[in-house]
């Protein structure tokens, strides 16, 4: 009996071993991604360049940043690892998907919802009304997408490149708000102003 529980006792040790030393991976590589997330949402504070914004993710840069501290195991601690991770998985209780679909209408909207006041947010959410009905590939002669910009980088772009684009537009045409973001309530009446829609 006492051989049983020392064996058993010697293999929690192990495990627990192999957990602090497997956290502490997954720890330096959320470190990483953490400060190159930083860097990225300064850049973009400061720059204003979706164009940047989107190469980066759409490259897969901070994917890659993450695993850049990695090196090769043997096929044995790989094994290990992936039976520690299916222990975890079939362990930890899980939330019941709801069948959801991506919806680019909603992303943009939680986009502008994160990144806008209020004020700000609803006067966006207008323009776009009024530009496209929420079309995101909305045409109208040399005017493309949810904001009808007149640019060929909105051909077929997707709604965070277009959302940045459009708050640069805005920032640089109609001026930013005290909370540092574009004024999009001038917009919208410049566009009431001149009867545009």
């Amino acid at each position: 009996m006492t051989s049983i529980a020392r064996s058993a006792g010697l293999a929690c040790e192990r495990f627990t071993a192999l957990f602090q030393q497997y956290t502490s991976r997954v720890l330096g590589s959320i470190q990483q991604i953490n400060s190159y997330t930083h860097l990225w949402i300064s850049r973009l504070r400061h720059t204003l360049n979706a164009g940047v914004i989107h190469m980066l993710d759409m490259y897969g840069t901070l994917s890659a940043r993450a695993l850049q501290g990695a090196h090769r195991e043997p096929p044995q601690r790989r094994a290990r690892w992936v039976a520690v991770a299916i222990g975890i998985a079939l362990s930890t209780p899980m939330a019941v998907a709801d069948g959801g679909s991506i919806d680019a209408t909603k992303t943009v909207k939680d986009l502008a919802s994160y990144q806008l006041t209020d004020e700000q947010y609803d006067c966006h959410n207008s323009i776009i009304y009024r530009e496209s009905r929420w079309n995101i590939d909305a045409v109208n002669g040399s005017h493309h997408g949810y904001y009808q910009g007149r640019s060929d980088a909105l051909i077929d772009a997707p709604y965070d490149y277009q959302f940045y684009w459009y708050w640069h537009y805005v920032s640089n045409r109609y001026g930013i708000t005290e909370y540092d973001e574009p004024d999009y309530c001038k917009a919208l009446h410049h566009l009431r102003v001149k009867g545009w829609q």
